[in-house]
């Protein structure tokens, strides 16, 4: 087959390809357009998903007849004052988008420069088919209508109208994010789905279009490295999310998706989070352009980094450094389903009612409900309550000294102790419920990690060393960790193929499951070893080790020791967090606490 030129119309729906894969492609351009163009106001308006209908409003500096005829010419841009196209500053510049959209829709451009008469222009699938004057406010609205209604083989891989609805609010939403000095709006099937002001904050858009209880469950980021410097919001570890949908990341104001990011982001709160959880995260990064391509994709939305590692590196001690000076903070107020569950009402049965259960024992009242249970116990056969009620009661012990103010200390006073496994603290503001596994399980792991930064994790040698049997590969994988495993204080030696002998273990863990502990420990290894760099091996086994070494449920413990793990929890970073990224601490506001008893 000889070669030959290929006709405009197939060349702009082959661009088309490439830069308009669906109405969330469109409306991305568009949108870029507005920003480029100065706009401090975008409204945005969609039907169907943007199936039928992709409308984008701005009032930036707008065009004349002449620029409108141009811009829909291919390669055709403003925003390319010279040559320079590695140091490109602009949302785009390749200056296919409007054709390309034109060829595979029917796109209506309207427009007028500030002093001068509106024009506009309407192309269906690549032709022209109107254009005249037209009255309109200083700036560019453009519709693009039926995409790919004459490209039906393009028309059938498009998504339902929800999919592609919730395809362009992601796209909006990110490029809202990237720009909070310009008001956004976006209609679907006539009602508002956002609405931001020109002139927030960073961390207020974010909020705004993310949720709001990430304004009080959050961490702000700043951190400059040379001529490089990062901002945004942290979410703590404790908020989280299912699936990570909520991580925005921007390079230079634009909304990229770059693995190299995502993968910084997830080492910054390792061991913070259980592995299915996401962090919520807004990152940005503002360097020279000379320091980044964002040439790598047609679309824009991947870049590639001069340095790489250092922009890793910042993204992790960054978001370290925020969540550190977040102490002992966790999301601050139970889950409203786990409010709704408090009883409002007396949790015993009517009076004349005979039945009462108590640790899983029912008892039959001989007669109806006395004043005070324990004033007569005659009422109650077959159920000592002494016995039996005791468990249920917090745990009481004589005062020693003077009262300390609950006020002097962010998690209060410890006041008892529930199940043997959750410490009750007053504090000034509410009441304050403790897992005291899960937060002893995180000072342990913070202790260990500045002891083996230290280089000062001692060991504690067994009386007599003992055999842990585990398979080959298990076996194989500690080996080849030992010396590794000796800076953690535990001290192993392959004991035959199939063994391994333990001789030592991290004192700060006590007497322990040494079987046990060695079994996670080559379980964890086996899951991460090949996945992740030294510094996150190293903190899967610390954590692993931490689980170990800490405070049991079902233990009870004096108030002397509840107090004492309240008062270290306050100084400890992360300490809201167990290392599973589970919150170790709640707090029931004061105004809760009366709105269930009907106060308020």
């Amino acid at each position: 087959m000889s070669i030959r030129r290929l006709p405009n119309s197939l060349i702009n729906r082959i661009a088309a390809g490439e830069v308009v894969e669906r109405p969330a492609s469109a409306l991305k351009e568009l949108v870029e357009n507005a920003i480029d163009a100065g706009a401090s106001q975008i409204n945005i308006r969609l039907e169907e998903g943007g199936l039928d209908l992709v409308q984008v409003s701005d009032n930036g500096s707008g065009m004349n007849r002449d620029d409108i005829a141009l811009a829909l010419e291919r390669h055709a841009t403003s925003k390319l004052p010279d040559e320079a196209i590695e140091l490109v500053t602009t949302m785009g510049f390749r200056g296919e988008a409007l054709p390309s959209i034109a060829s595979v829709a029917r796109l209506t451009i309207e427009s007028r420069m500030a002093g001068e008469d509106g024009w506009s222009r309407v192309i269906d699938h690549g032709e022209l088919v109107q254009e005249g004057p037209t009255a309109i406010p200083p700036g560019t609205k453009v519709r693009v209508e039926q995409l790919f209604a004459k490209v039906p083989a393009r028309r059938k891989f498009l998504r339902t109208a929800r999919s592609e609805y919730a395809a362009c609010t992601d796209i909006v939403r990110r490029l809202a994010m990237a720009r909070p000095d310009i008001g956004f709006t976006l209609e679907h099937q006539g009602r508002k789905a956002i609405a931001v002001q020109a002139g927030e904050t960073g961390p207020e858009r974010v909020a705004a279009l993310t949720s709001r209880d990430l304004r009080g469950n959050s961490v702000g980021v700043d951190l400059q490295r040379e001529q490089i410097r990062l901002t945004g919001v942290a979410g703590l570890p404790t908020y989280n999310r299912g699936v990570a949908d909520h991580q925005f990341l921007f390079v230079n104001g634009r909304p990229v998706k770059d693995r190299l990011l995502v993968g910084a982001v997830r080492g910054a709160y390792a061991e913070m989070l259980a592995r299915d959880r996401h962090p919520v995260v807004a990152l940005f990064i503002d360097m020279p352009p000379e320091q980044v391509d964002v040439n790598v994709h047609p679309a824009k939305t991947e870049v590639r980094f001069r340095e790489p590692a250092m922009i890793r590196g910042m993204i992790v001690s960054g978001l370290r450094k925020a969540l550190d000076e977040g102490g002992f903070r966790a999301v601050q107020r139970p889950a409203e389903s786990a409010l709704g569950r408090w009883q409002s009402e007396p949790v015993m049965p009517d009076p004349q009612s005979s039945i009462f259960t108590a640790q899983g024992r029912t008892a039959v009242a001989q007669q109806p409900y006395p004043s005070s249970i324990r004033d007569d116990r005659s009422a109650f056969a077959g159920l000592d309550l002494d016995e039996d009620l005791a468990p249920l009661m917090g745990r009481a012990e004589e005062a020693s000294g003077p009262v300390p103010d609950v006020g002097r200390y962010p998690l209060g006073i410890a006041r008892g102790q529930v199940a043997k496994t959750y410490i009750v603290a007053e504090a000034a503001d509410g009441l304050v419920i403790v897992d005291q596994h899960a937060a002893h399980e995180r000072l342990v792991l913070e202790r260990m990690r500045k002891a083996v930064e230290g280089g000062t994790v001692a060991s504690q040698a067994l009386l007599m060393a003992e055999v842990v049997e585990l398979d080959e590969n298990a076996c194989d994988r500690l080996e080849a960790r030992i010396a590794e495993l000796s800076d953690f204080g535990l001290e192993l030696e392959r004991f035959g193929p199939t063994a391994m002998l333990v001789r030592a273990t991290p004192a700060m863990l006590g007497s322990g499951d040494v079987r046990e502990l060695v079994t996670d420990l080559a379980d964890e290894l086996g899951a991460y070893d090949q996945a992740l760099s030294l510094k996150e091996r190293v903190d899967h086994v610390a954590s692993t080790m931490a689980c170990h070494g800490s405070v049991r449920a079902g233990r009870v413990l004096s108030v002397a020791e509840m107090n004492a793990l309240l008062r270290e929890m306050e100084v400890t970073p992360h300490s809201g967090q167990c290392n599973h990224g589970r919150p170790t601490w709640v707090k029931l506001a004061l105004d809760d606490v009366e709105k269930l008893f009907g106060r308020k």
